[in-house]
């Protein structure tokens, strides 16, 4: 079975939970569909607990806005100052310091995808440009983007996309051509896991 988990935005206790209630097997697959870190309490623990599972299960980390927020200030590019009004300061709380990020959380954020595809699923963070070819797709938009794909009945012929990064408080978005998964656990909502499979899905609180 493959479970596409939504934005844990640094809750590690519910992200525990969740996948605990799983009961997932060894020959399970996870997708996480970024945002691990920012606004919640333990973005260090996540990502600790992320790389962990890692070891166990066959594990894909697409990357977030606010994974690239944090490459971003890591590696002084220009305009990174836009993580202080993103979650920065949570996250190095968590951490102590920016000097005390370890190499092995450098190295998870590095290997991040900006997308990652099982057969007629395409897992991104934000969604894509609707009409445009996922290998063309602009890493912008596969971060950022809402409209026009939110909107969009078919942002991707033939294909179903997974999504996060704009919050559904009433339950995940469940269309034919596009799932979205972000249920607002940083904002007093839910932490959802989908399973392509059945199109069954999980919540945790």
């Amino acid at each position: 079975m493959t479970y596409a988990v939504g934005d844990i935005h640094g809750c590690l206790d519910v992200l525990r939970r969740l996948v605990q209630s799983l009961e997932a097997k060894s020959s399970d697959v996870f997708v996480f569909i970024g945002d691990y870190v920012d606004r919640g309490p333990d973005s260090k623990g996540v990502i600790d607990y992320l790389i962990a599972l890692s070891e166990r299960y066959e594990c894909h980390f697409i990357r977030g806005n606010h994974e690239q927020m944090f490459l971003d200030y890591l590696r002084r590019e220009p305009g990174a100052m836009i993580w202080a009004y993103n979650g920065m300061e949570r996250t190095l709380m968590s951490y102590g310091s920016l000097r005390a990020v370890p190499d092995c959380h450098i190295d998870f954020l590095n290997r991040t995808v900006y997308s990652y595809t099982i057969k007629k699923f395409v897992f991104v963070h934000a969604g894509v440009r609707p009409g445009i070819p996922l290998e063309e797709q602009e890493e912008r938009d596969l971060l950022w983007i809402r409209e026009p794909f939110l909107s969009n009945r078919n942002p991707i012929k033939g294909k179903t996309v997974i999504f996060g990064h704009t919050p559904q408080f009433g339950g995940p978005l469940i269309e034919k051509s596009k799932i979205g998964i972000d249920t607002g656990c940083v904002y007093g909502g839910y932490l959802t896991a989908y399973r392509i499979e059945d199109r069954h899905w999980v919540c945790e609180k």
